[in-house]
């Protein structure tokens, strides 16, 4: 496979430092990658594209570093509502607090941890463009 677009601008697929994932991991004991390649998931179970994340159930303690192009807002919507159902999901996304998507469903609902200095995603030479975060969507309480 040619993953040189998978890491440039040109593409909206980023695939998480290793080291950082295991440092989350961790934390958070993740179960379920939502939203990954074969070569790169971070956990046993996972979905690809081809299995369609979004429409598929989340469940237990989910990593999600969903592309950032214009369909993020619908990653970080499954993911709240996911919470919502009794699902931990961890959010690695550009930190873009001035979108919709950040406004709607993480400011001042779910936990907002930003990053210093800017990541250097699986296989870059150089780092990101963007500054990122890590959101935490936990389970409501009460729920499932």
């Amino acid at each position: 496979m040619n993953t040189d677009a998978m890491f440039s601008s040109a593409s909206d697929l980023w695939e998480t430092p290793q080291e950082f994932f295991n440092a989350l991991d961790a934390e958070f004991h993740f179960n379920l990658d939502v939203c990954a390649l074969p070569e790169n998931a971070k956990c046993a179970a996972y979905y690809t594209p081809e299995m369609d994340g979004l429409s598929r159930p989340w469940h237990g303690r989910c990593w999600c570093n969903p592309p950032y192009g214009r369909e993020i807002g619908k990653w970080v919507q499954k993911a709240a509502g996911s919470a919502e159902n009794g699902a931990l999901v961890v959010m690695l996304l550009p930190a873009r607090t001035d979108t919709r998507w950040f406004h709607e469903y993480i400011y001042g609902k779910a936990e907002v941890r930003f990053l210093r200095g800017r990541l250097k995603f699986g296989g870059a030479k150089n780092s990101a463009p963007f500054p990122s975060m890590v959101v935490v969507f936990r389970p409501r309480e009460g729920s499932v």
